[in-house]
């Protein structure tokens, strides 16, 4: 019960904060739209590039680690994708929209607070290697299956998918700090230090804004589409995922404590903001994706305390 006192519920009720004053109408959609582009844009990339520019190469991106929550991720896209295309007869584009709804967990918004709170700050190394390669990764992925599926019996020209897939990921502001960070720890690259404050000053705000405005957007969300099609999303996000990525690391892969506990907290998030703007982009499966976020987050607070008293 502590861990869901002290860990969990301050990070939901930043959130449930941020729906309240949005639904009273305290705050405006617009004013949501700016916080969430200050975290999105510059606070969280502030963290990433802070994290990524500190990571330990040679020992903080261990293949475990990965293999354990990249297996449990494409295992969910490959079982939701499968199952809205033959047994809920959605389209193909469709059903790669669902099964990115339930590949992309929302190891930042929700991930790294939690992991933080619950772990300490030290404990954040292998969050930070795990979301250096979540975005880019999950959206060349996505991308290049929806455009599969869009092209097929069409001729599929490989460079056109190719250059949207760049183009995409070139512009996303997480991806450049990301970037960044590894260009000054593979460079060694020295900062002066009012730099390096000033990053961790914006970088502090990143978190609490982000969770703030991720209550505020919530509100735009209403329960809809096909129920049958969210639960089941709900289901592969909340409970097979960190399952496998749990099992691997403990019987298979041997990660140490740290990573276990990194990997499967993240594997345990429900899926992000970015599965409905994936969604948006193709305008396919959005009624889908935003309703699985909404009642994902909302149950994720039993599966992540669930997670936390097994956990070493």
């Amino acid at each position: 019960m502590s861990a869901l006192l002290d860990v969990i519920l301050p990070v939901f009720l930043v959130m449930g904060a941020g729906y309240f004053m949005t639904w009273r109408g305290v705050l405006s959609g617009e004013a949501i739209d700016g916080l969430m582009n200050f975290a999105q844009g510059v606070g969280v990339p502030c963290v990433l590039f802070l994290g990524v520019a500190n990571l330990d190469l040679s020992q903080d991106m261990a293949l475990a680690p990965f293999m354990a929550f990249y297996t449990g991720a494409m295992v969910c896209f490959v079982v939701g994708g499968i199952a809205a295309r033959v047994v809920f007869g959605r389209p193909g584009p469709d059903a790669v929209a669902i099964g990115f709804v339930c590949l992309f967990s929302n190891t930042l918004l929700l991930g790294l607070p939690i992991t933080e709170r619950a772990y300490g700050t030290a404990a954040l190394t292998t969050n930070y290697a795990l979301i250096a390669l979540h975005s880019p990764l999950m959206y060349a992925f996505g991308i290049t299956a929806m455009e599969v599926v869009k092209t097929h019996g069409q001729g599929l020209a490989l460079h056109s998918v190719l250059a949207k897939i760049g183009r995409g990921l070139a512009r996303n502001p997480l991806l450049i700090a990301i970037a960044a960070g590894f260009v000054v720890n593979l460079l060694h690259i020295p900062l002066p230090g009012f730099a390096l404050d000033a990053i961790k000053l914006v970088g502090s705000a990143g978190l609490p804004a982000s969770l703030f405005g991720l209550g505020g957007v919530l509100v735009r969300y209403r329960p809809d589409g096909d129920l049958r099609i969210v639960a089941m999303i709900t289901g592969l996000s909340l409970i097979l995922h960190p399952l496998i990525t749990w099992g691997l690391g403990t019987q298979t892969l041997g990660l140490t404590v740290p990573e276990l506990r990194s990997a499967t907290v993240t594997s345990a998030m429900p899926p992000g903001i970015n599965a409905y703007m994936f969604a948006h982009m193709y305008g396919v499966g959005k009624r889908v994706a935003a309703t699985s976020i909404l009642v994902a987050t909302a149950l994720s607070v039993l599966s992540v305390w669930f997670w936390l008293q097994v956990l070493p």
